[in-house]
């Protein structure tokens, strides 16, 4: 029988494995030595800026807003198209969650759109580089620098990307990168902000662990609200492990990407009313490999089609104004028409380092027999 190819799989070595053993004997497995060693490596990946680490890409987004003051009678502008975190954090600082339809073509936030939704209360906008693939970074920061709007990245997806050879990340002002199972660089989960100074790490900290500041050896101080997010030795030896193969994760996936549009064909789109993804091999880590199905075909039906050939697809994402909790704030359909469509035909096909390029030409074989 052929062998399920899931969308995804974690690249962890024997390696990485064997150092999360050696942490395990240490007797030393939460936050220490070695996220202090993670926190050191990654400030130097981008560029000496501070750098914390965390247990979930979601909190760092939290903790970015509340350093930048964000609360309630604020808005944020972000996209309909992401995972609801990036839309839950701002609900969790108490402000006003604002939505900015889609490019067709990136399926990044419009920033023509994100500008014309800007208004007297807002305070900060979240972009999202679905896939990996940043958003025009000259723009938004144009855009951000004449309304005087904190930015926080949502590169959850970003490690590795890149905006006119400069990595996400060490330009900017928050980034915040997730290290979840299925991203480029895992942790098994957690994640990392990128911050401005030395004053903001010190209040991440403090947001990271129960707003506690230590002194001496028994004084322990707490004037804001923290709570607990610190990123464990034991998740911060994997990220230790997987840095340095990060350049080698990155080439692969771009190689594997390629071989997708080799395999798919230059009239593939036109022939079948697929839209494949931009051909970016310049900006992005290609982090997923996402097609959109024609209209008129059913995305469950499509995936169903898929397993039964072995192959599993991955729905990233639907529209978050249309889950409940958005629409029970008055959300519904209409509003973000692109964002709609392509949430409704979003398809993420198989993409990790441990493929072939049998295996991509497996996919896509499937991908033109389930639609016919």
């Amino acid at each position: 029988m052929t062998e399920f190819l899931p969308f995804t799989r974690p690249h962890v070595d024997e390696a990485a494995i064997a150092a999360v053993g050696e942490v395990l004997r240490s007797g030393w497995i939460t936050s220490g030595p070695k996220v202090a060693e993670f926190e050191k490596q990654l400030s130097e990946y981008f560029g000496g800026r501070p750098v914390r680490t965390f247990n979930s890409g979601t909190c760092t987004m939290e903790i970015a807003l509340r350093i930048a003051g964000i609360g309630p009678g604020d808005e944020v502008i972000t996209t309909p198209i992401s995972w609801v975190a990036t839309a839950n954090v701002i609900l969790e600082v108490g402000a006003t969650p604002v939505f900015a339809d889609i490019d067709p073509i990136t399926r990044n936030i419009d920033l023509d759109k994100l500008e014309a939704a800007i208004t007297p209360r807002t305070r900060a906008i979240i972009p999202v580089y679905l896939s990996g693939l940043p958003v025009d970074m000259d723009r938004l920061y144009a855009i951000a620098a004449k309304h005087n709007l904190r930015v926080v990245e949502d590169a959850a997806q970003a490690i590795g990307s890149t905006w006119r050879g400069k990595r996400i990340g060490s330009f900017g002002d928050f980034v915040s990168f997730s290290f979840q199972a299925n991203k480029n660089l895992t942790t098994t989960e957690g994640g990392c902000l990128v911050l401005n100074n030395e004053d903001e790490a010190l209040l991440a900290e403090k947001y990271r662990l129960q707003g506690v500041t230590r002194s001496g050896f028994d004084g322990i101080e707490v004037d804001v609200l923290g709570g607990k997010y610190n990123m464990t030795d034991v998740a911060a030896v994997i990220g230790l492990n997987q840095l340095p193969q990060l350049p080698a994760i990155t080439a692969r996936r771009h190689a594997l990407a390629q071989h997708y549009f080799t395999s798919f064909g230059a009239g593939f789109e036109a022939e079948t009313g697929v839209q494949l993804p931009v051909q970016n091999f310049e900006t992005t880590n290609w982090h997923m490999f996402q097609i959109v199905l024609p209209e008129g075909v059913l995305r469950a039906d499509f995936m169903g089609k898929m397993k039964e050939r072995q192959i599993g697809c991955g729905v990233h994402y639907p529209p978050i104004h249309l889950l409940q909790l958005y629409r029970e704030r008055g959300f519904h359909e209409g509003l973000f028409p692109v964002a709609e469509s392509v949430g409704r035909r979003i398809v993420t096909l198989p993409l990790f380092p441990k493929m072939s390029e049998t295996d991509v030409e497996r996919v896509v074989l499937a991908v033109r027999e389930s639609l016919s």
